[in-house]
């Protein structure tokens, strides 16, 4: 039967061994190196794939850091600020009371130099009122002497207070 196809049963065994050699000779130097390298080739992706899931898992984890840290020092920069505020309104009112004492030592220079201005100005007053009291008296006398009514005297003294700066 092989015969009435024009092929012979040695030449088709011969092919056929020809053949199995061939598929064996390709089987063991490319199609087991090209599965090995399929194999590789799937190994190191899935090398690839873990080791970019373990960078993916500390990126996140150094991200979770420098969120706190970033919240810490967020805090930090707010409690400085709080401090700084408080020193602030201390300082504030520390001028405030030094100010207000200051004022108050002035205020109470300014009452003791108006008390000593007061006691000389009754002084000098008591010395004037001393002097006309004598002025008056001399212009009494010397009007008695004249003769002349006490009431032109005393107006007279009057006049002469307002001439040299008596005033009432």
């Amino acid at each position: 039967m092989v015969e009435a196809l024009g092929i012979s049963l040695k030449e088709f065994i011969f092919y056929l061994i020809n053949f199995l050699i061939l598929v064996g000779i390709l089987t063991k130097f490319l199609y087991r190196p090209f599965l090995d390298m399929l194999a590789k080739r799937k190994q190191s992706i899935k090398d690839a794939l873990d080791n970019a899931e373990l960078t993916n898992r500390r990126a996140d984890e150094k991200m979770e850091n420098y969120d706190r840290r970033i919240a810490k020092v967020e805090e930090e920069g707010r409690e400085i600020i709080r401090n700084a505020k408080i020193k602030a309104d201390a300082q504030a009112r520390d001028i405030i009371d030094e100010a207000n004492k200051q004022a108050a030592d002035m205020i109470a220079k300014a009452e003791t130099a108006i008390q000593k201005e007061k006691e000389k100005a009754m002084v000098d007053m008591k010395h004037e009122i001393a002097a006309l009291a004598i002025l008056a008296a001399e212009k009494i006398v010397e009007h008695e002497i004249q003769k002349v009514g006490q009431e032109a005297v005393v107006d007279e003294i009057i006049r002469q207070a307002r001439s040299t700066g008596w005033k009432n």
